[in-house]
């Protein structure tokens, strides 16, 4: 049995960028602990075929399809899941990209690109349902960030900046929206076999890196983030806020 501080039976939980990768894997999480959720991503093929193999696994799912980085299409679209799905008790902005390339020789539109997808659709997002959630005195938002939001590597530079305001941004959200009985936390995930992180995990010399600079000596698992969403999805963390919660084998404790 589910214990009640983990328990989010009756809540409506909304997860951008959650066709693959660490955003269905939070997606199926949630519903395992009894939460409806609502699907985000821009393809609208993606979405809706994630949406039914959750709900062929028996769980509670449907698909919202809006592009995070549009302020406007963000509105429209959060306004819709409340008014036609209802309430969004659990926001977890997943959405995010990356882009590989020496500082020097970074593309203008690649910066942009990067900002829009990883920071002002953390913002965007958070701002529209916020609204929702402020009048009803509850809710919780959560951000992701990135091993990134502390530390740093050759060739992501913007991603670092990106993941950088993640974290700050959650402490700002928190500074303003915690009078109001929203709790807005962080998961920085270390590196997780990913889809964004095929690239790296296909290297060999990366991979030999990696397990040798990480205490536990390996790449995480996307299920391995499940209890950290959990956690701060549900009561348990009801006095936790502003927190970046980071889920990365011990990378960040070593030089």
């Amino acid at each position: 049995m589910t214990s009640s501080l983990f328990d989010l039976t009756g809540m409506r939980a909304l997860i951008t960028g959650s066709g693959q990768g660490i955003g269905l894997a939070l997606a199926e999480g949630l519903a395992q602990h009894g939460a409806e959720i609502v699907l985000n991503g821009r393809s609208a093929t993606k979405i809706e075929a994630a949406a039914e193999t959750l709900v062929a696994k028996g769980y509670k799912a449907r698909s919202a399809v809006f592009d995070v980085t549009d302020h406007a299409a963000v509105a429209e679209g959060v306004a819709e899941v409340e008014a036609t799905v209802g309430a969004i008790d659990i926001l977890i902005n997943n959405a995010g990209m990356q882009f590989r390339t020496p500082l020097e020789d970074f593309p203008a539109d690649k910066w942009d690109e990067l900002l829009r997808t990883n920071i002002s659709s953390v913002f965007f997002v958070g701002q529209a349902v916020a609204r929702h959630m402020i009048a009803r005195k509850r809710g919780k938002i959560i951000n992701i960030a990135s091993v990134q939001s502390e530390l740093a590597r050759p060739n992501i530079a913007p991603y670092t900046a990106t993941k950088g305001a993640v974290r700050n941004l959650t402490r700002g959200m928190c500074a303003d929206w915690a009078k109001h009985g929203l709790q807005v936390n962080g998961i920085a995930p270390g590196y997780f076999k990913t889809p964004l992180n095929q690239a790296l995990v296909d290297n060999p010399e990366f991979s030999t890196w990696l397990t040798n600079r990480t205490p536990a000596g390996r790449w995480g698992d996307v299920g391995e983030l499940i209890g950290a969403a959990v956690f701060l999805a549900g009561p348990a963390s009801s006095f936790v806020n502003g927190h970046t919660l980071y889920v990365d084998g011990g990378i960040t404790t070593c030089l």
